[in-house]
């Protein structure tokens, strides 16, 4: 039976080994490219850059207007996951927490959205977005966003926060503070570890959505981040910089690694928290 273990401690930490090199050589040979001349970029594809050309950085950012298309990014992306957790976190703890008429009809409904594939709502939903003169706005995209993410984001959060102590929101009832103080200044700070983690997904899902801003948003002042590679794609192919756009490739995957880094621990103990009661 030990014999049994290793080997399959052995054959599943490999099986992690090439999934780990599956991901991480790819992000490595981008970020060299994009640190090279157009010319090592095809005499030595796998070979380090000679000297670090940052300016081609520089040049993705400013020319091929990536710049701006970051910043609206930031912009909508930002708000909405500002609002997509405020909302969330507010339904699924009255979900989790009270008893009520069609509780359960309500959550059901959540975790259907989760299943409800969104190419089928792209026609209505651009003439509800065109009737309601939210096209090509920043606070259409961000509502729509929001709507995107809330089925998951209640479904995650509901199973959080009915694994949370009971006692600890009743002290604080007894002492007198309303629903709304318990549940920001005491069930909230408890539900970080979870927040966190669903947090890191709607970031990562909101960040390269590309099929909602393409029909929804088609001002070319506004577009989104996943709009403009496809258009620096289009143009840098054509202008033959392929270090620009394997710079501009770079540049949209920095926030999204930057922030994983950064909470890494914390989204995995909201992974796990959920799992002990």
């Amino acid at each position: 039976m030990g014999s049994e273990g290793q080997v399959l401690n052995v054959f599943s930490h490999g099986v992690l080994i090439i999934w780990g090199l599956l991901v991480t050589l790819p992000l490595l040979w981008a970020v060299m490219s994009s640190l090279k001349t157009d010319k090592e970029i095809f005499t030595s594809p796998w070979g380090l850059p000679e000297k670090l050309h940052f300016d081609n950085w520089s040049r993705a950012w400013n020319e091929s207007e990536i710049g701006d298309f970051f910043l609206n990014t930031v912009v909508v992306v930002g708000c909405s996951l500002a609002g997509t957790m405020l909302l969330g976190s507010m339904t699924a703890y009255v979900l989790a927490r009270f008893e009520f008429p069609g509780r359960r009809l309500v959550y059901f409904g959540f975790v259907g959205g989760m299943s409800f594939p969104i190419i089928l709502a792209l026609v209505p939903l651009f003439f509800v977005m065109k009737n309601m003169s939210l096209l090509n706005t920043y606070h259409g995209l961000i509502l729509v966003y929001i709507a995107y993410s809330l089925p998951f984001t209640v479904f995650f959060l509901t199973s959080f926060f009915k694994t949370l102590p009971t006692s600890v929101a009743e002290a604080a009832m007894l002492d007198g503070a309303s629903h709304t103080r318990t549940f920001f200044q005491v069930m909230l700070p408890m539900a970080k570890p979870g927040l966190i983690s669903v947090g890191i997904f709607n970031f990562l899902g909101q960040w390269n959505q590309y099929m909602l801003p393409t029909v929804l948003n088609t001002d070319e002042d506004k577009r989104v981040l996943t709009q403009g590679l496809v258009q620096l794609t289009t143009s840098q192919q054509y202008r033959s910089d392929w270090s620009a756009l394997f710079a501009g490739l770079v540049l949209a995957m920095l926030p999204v690694l930057a922030v994983y880094i950064i909470f890494q621990r914390q989204v995995q103990s909201g992974l796990t928290a959920g799992a002990v009661k």
